[in-house]
């Protein structure tokens, strides 16, 4: 047995990679916690995930297991960086990508474009054959004209091909006949089929999916082989999963060859860490708040359980319709606000903050690379919130300079000064950030007062208790490490995946056994699959949901199902749904109610951390104080804030604001009237002013 057990995560952000490395002593069960962050170096990111390995000086060799979670798929997508892709798809149904849906948000430009989908129509094809809804074969399959297909597809250097089929969510075997017979006429070429993705009905969304994964395939393969041949080279021979989408880790092969599930991993990663921080500290109702240098993202998290959905769209706002992904992705909402936001004038003499982001290069102006334009994080440096002797824990030299100018360029459009720039900046932001928490709490029928917002990333902490104030929530938790949470997130999870089954069954006496013989087949698939990859039987467990609607509705509510299903608890599981239903939309209908299909989670431990809670100290506060300075609190005025080390901060040490807690990748702002206390993990808890 090894002296030592050496766990690592690693996240690519758009900004920062990060770096979060257990090293626990097998004898004594003692963990040493390391954290790093360096530059991301698009386009090679395996380049920073090395970089921050060696900044965290931690040896490959030693790891023994290494999760992994990255931007690269949601970039190649957004920045259009996949490869040209083909479609084989139903006769008769070749542009089903164009004709999409009726769900413009821009309802009345009469000027209005779909979104370009992202295969043109001279690479979408078609085959005959087809299924009926339940699964019954109405033509035959016929790939006589496939040959002739794939010929065009070589001749337009085509690098990946999508198949979707009609009804296939049913029954895959003529697409598993398809994708059979390209590999043995055109071997080398990377090919997906929607069976392997989903088993989920709308025709749209499923081929839309297939085809972005097919678009990304290539790319995101290249990029885990090197990665994976960058860790190998430096020694590594331990464990390598990839943080999924879905709040759990696979296999790097499973995801090589359906890399379209990672397309949200950081985020999820952060998520799945909240609501396991929610557990431990016994807070299991969580909204999640993660701000980074490019982007905020919130999510709900009730009863400790993290909500997975498949209703994702990317590129969605005001005037576009965007692309949806088909896969499961953690209910999340996600808007342009971060440390880079950038804040600009409009036409009509009104300030905004985002959506574009200065990023890690040229970065904020404060960052001294070229930056010009004035940032979320410039902001909160000018006023005193960030401290401009200790920026970036003290890495960089804060060009304050730069920062004047930046924020004057903006003041003079204004005719405002640079201070009032700075707190219009912080508010404006914080403004964006409340809608989006209200978008997951309130507008889901749900009371912020009845949770406690922890939240995290490296900006995470600067605004978390003016948010939590707005909002009301019972109090704000800062978790140790929170400029690197996604990746302490990622040590957190299991082994998942989500089977996602279109099923259609009215809830009445006698539909159970189909119910329930749906749910035996689709575990059996999970364990097969999980068998293939030396996972035992008795490590995978399952948890149920089914997706109901009142009969004739268009979309779905979901339901957890304790256990095995019989015609008895048909009646429960029908009022279950009512109550959910009518808590999300204010009412419940007198009308049958059915499933729409199922929802299977299966998942085994691989490796996952256990947290030790240190004893509370006897020592003073005063240990931990670093200085004071003058803080501009943005709506509270300016007050003197006395500054406290959060590395010497110990569980048991408590104390009232206004005050600042500053380690090397965040800083934490405590408004005056704020509560603090440290808990025995190293959790920050704020409990705010009445």
């Amino acid at each position: 047995m090894n002296a030592k057990t050496i766990r690592v995560a690693t996240d690519v952000g758009g900004t920062f990679t990060d770096l979060v490395c257990f090293e626990t002593d097998n004898a004594t069960g003692l963990s040493r916690i390391i954290t790093a962050k360096s530059d991301t170096t698009p386009p090679n990111f395996e380049k920073g995930v090395l970089n921050v390995l060696d900044k965290g000086k931690v040896d490959p060799k030693s790891i023994d297991f290494l999760a992994h979670g990255t931007t690269v798929v949601i970039n190649a997508l957004t920045e259009r960086k996949g490869v040209k892709v083909g479609l084989v798809t139903t006769e008769g149904f070749r542009d089903s990508l164009e004709i999409a849906r009726g769900n413009r948000p821009d309802f009345f430009n009469l000027h209005y474009e779909k979104p370009e989908p992202f295969v043109p129509r001279y690479l979408r094809r078609e085959v005959p054959g087809r299924f009926s809804y339940h699964g019954e074969e109405m033509k035959p399959l016929d790939l006589s004209g496939l040959p002739g297909i794939l010929d065009d597809f070589r001749a337009d250097g085509v690098e990946a091909i999508a198949v979707c089929f009609l009804h296939s969510y049913t029954n895959p075997s003529h697409e598993q006949a398809t994708i059979a017979e390209i590999a043995r006429l055109w071997p080398e070429i990377s090919t997906v089929a929607s069976h392997q993705i989903t088993r989920e009905w709308r025709e749209y969304e499923r081929t839309n999916t297939t085809v972005m994964s097919a678009y990304v395939q290539p790319t995101a393969e290249r990029y885990l082989s090197r990665l994976n041949e960058g860790l190998t080279t430096k020694g590594f021979d331990g464990n390598l999963f990839i943080m999924q989408s879905n709040c759990g880790v696979d296999s790097l092969e499973s995801v090589k060859k359906i890399p379209i599930t990672m397309v949200e991993s950081g985020p999820a990663s952060g998520f799945w860490g909240a609501a396991e921080l929610g557990k431990q500290i016994g807070e299991p109702n969580v909204l999640a708040l993660d701000i980074g240098g490019t982007t905020a993202k919130c999510s709900l998290i009730e009863d400790g359980k993290v909500k997975i959905m498949t209703d994702y769209w990317i590129e969605r706002d005001r005037t576009s319709a965007g692309y949806p992904i088909m896969v499961p992705v953690v209910d999340l909402v996600e808007i342009g606000n971060g440390g880079g936001s950038i804040a600009w004038v409009d036409d009509f003499g009104k300030m905004h903050v985002g959506p574009k982001s200065a990023g890690a290069i040229p970065g904020p102006a404060a960052y001294g690379r070229g930056g010009t334009n004035a940032t979320t994080t410039d902001a909160n440096l000018w006023l005193g919130r960030i401290n401009r002797d200790y920026f970036c824990g003290g890495s960089v030299e804060a060009d304050m300079a730069a920062t004047e100018k930046a924020l004057a360029d903006v003041g003079q459009k204004l005719g405002i000064s640079a201070d009032e720039v700075a707190r219009g900046i912080v508010r404006i932001a914080n403004n964006n950030m409340v809608n989006a928490l209200k978008l997951v709490s309130l507008n889901r029928g749900f009371d912020p007062r009845d949770f406690t917002l922890v939240a995290f990333g490296g900006g995470g902490a600067m605004h978390a208790v003016a948010l939590g104030t707005e909002l009301g929530v019972k109090k704000v938790v800062i978790p140790a490490g929170a400029s690197v949470f996604s990746a302490w997130g990622m040590m957190m999870s299991d082994l998942r995946r989500d089977y996602f089954v279109t099923k259609l069954a009215e809830l009445k006496a006698g539909a159970a056994a189909a119910v329930e013989a749906l749910f035996a087949e689709t575990e059996a698939l999970a364990l097969k699959q999980f068998g293939e990859e030396g996972v035992a039987r008795e490590k995978v467990k399952f948890l149920r949901y089914g997706k109901f609607r009142y009969q004739n509705q268009e979309h779905t509510t979901e339901v957890l199902i304790d256990g095995p299903i019989s015609d008895e608890r048909l009646a429960g599981i029908e009022t279950a749904f009512h109550e959910a239903y009518e808590r999300e939309y204010t009412y419940r209908l007198h009308a049958p109610v059915e499933l729409v299909g199922v929802h299977l989670v299966a998942s085994a431990e691989v490796g996952k951390l256990t947290m030790q809670e240190k004893p509370l100290t006897e020592g003073p506060t005063t240990a931990a104080l670093k200085s004071e300075r003058m803080v501009d609190y943005a709506l509270e005025g300016r007050h003197q804030a006395t500054i406290y080390d959060g590395e010497k901060l110990e569980p048991g040490m408590n104390f009232v604001g206004p005050a600042i807690i500053e380690d090397p990748g965040t800083t934490i702002v405590i408004h005056p009237g704020n509560r603090v206390e440290v808990d025995g993990f190293g959790n920050i808890h704020i409990h705010l002013k009445a």
